[in-house]
């Protein structure tokens, strides 16, 4: 059966599935609500399905096969531009917009390290980094909000496409003053802490992580503060109010409150983070999407001064 369905309806059809609305879609493209609408309506008579659900407050979501059509389109799209590029002999370097979901605690100094490298390199990709939680990572490339996302690997199952970046174990904090600070080098047990009380950074899946610890060594923490902020729980450990577990180590100790954090190593054999590219469920990466991952690979390969990285390229 003939199918018949225009590039331009299928640009239109991107741009009111990423703003969610149909008016600001036109004002960005530049033509009539009614050219739009008409131009959706025809997509969903050519699909023989609905793309978008209607919410008369709320604007435009996308229907599963909306989703579908989004999560396939990206890769066409940017496959007709390099066409279009190779029939005019003009140049073929990488060009358009690129979302990038990144987990809020690795944001603030991954996103710009990575962001740096990325414009270097491709300074015709304008890239948008949507932070959050797990959760909501794993529910935006489910929604086609992002093209990948840099996070950990609580919560993504096995059915997303992944490539392992680094595994980092997890440490502990504690204040500067605090009596094992005085030899940060000397590896710690988490009983050494059972009378101490207990940090808990209160994230989705990170919460179950870090308490799974203590019920692996038969012991239970004294937990006096439980917080949703990386920086916060530095913050409480800094003034004394406790110590705490993390994985990612910063390279500044100090805290937003003034006060030092000092971490320390494990003695007890605790499973590691694994910090992954996780790419959308049945997705074509597009090639802004493969170059943005080889500079992600490229700046932990040199973060980690040459140690082999954990995973295979063929991992996505």
């Amino acid at each position: 059966m003939n199918r018949s369905f225009t590039l331009v309806q299928m640009r239109y059809f991107g741009a009111v599935a990423r703003l969610e609305n149909m008016t600001a879609a036109a004002v960005e493209l530049n033509v009539t609500q009614s050219t739009l609408s008409s131009a959706i309506a025809r997509l969903e008579e050519e699909f023989g399905t609905s793309l978008f659900t209607r919410l008369s407050s709320k604007g435009l979501r996308l229907t599963p096969s909306g989703k579908r059509l989004l999560l396939g389109s990206q890769a066409f799209l940017e496959e007709a531009d390099l066409l279009y590029q190779a029939v005019r002999d003009e140049s073929e370097a990488l060009a358009g917009e690129l979302v990038v979901g990144i987990y809020s605690p690795l944001a603030p100094f991954k996103a710009p390290v990575i962001l740096q490298a990325f414009e270097a390199a491709h300074p015709q990709v304008k890239v948008t980094f949507h932070e959050g939680d797990q959760e909501s990572l794993r529910q935006a490339l489910l929604d086609g909000v992002c093209e990948l996302a840099l996070m950990y690997d609580q919560g993504v199952g096995d059915e997303f496409p992944r490539r392992v970046l680094e595994r980092v174990p997890p440490h502990v904090i504690v204040s500067a003053d605090h009596p094992l600070a005085a030899t940060p080098d000397k590896l710690v047990s988490l009983r050494d802490f059972i009378d101490e009380p207990f940090i808990l950074l209160d994230l989705k899946y990170t919460r179950d992580y870090y308490l799974d610890m203590f019920r692996q060594l038969g012991i239970r923490p004294s937990t006096r503060h439980v917080v949703s902020g990386y920086e916060t729980v530095r913050s409480y450990v800094a003034l004394g109010h406790g110590y705490s577990l993390l994985n990612q180590r910063l390279t500044s100790v100090l805290t937003y409150s003034g006060g030092s954090v000092v971490p320390l190593g494990l003695s007890n054999d605790l499973p590691p983070i694994e910090v992954s590219l996780v790419r959308p469920v049945g997705a074509n990466p597009t090639r802004k999407s493969l170059a943005f991952e080889e500079v992600c690979v490229r700046q932990y390969a040199a973060g980690s001064a040459g140690a082999p990285l954990a995973g295979g390229a063929d991992e996505l």
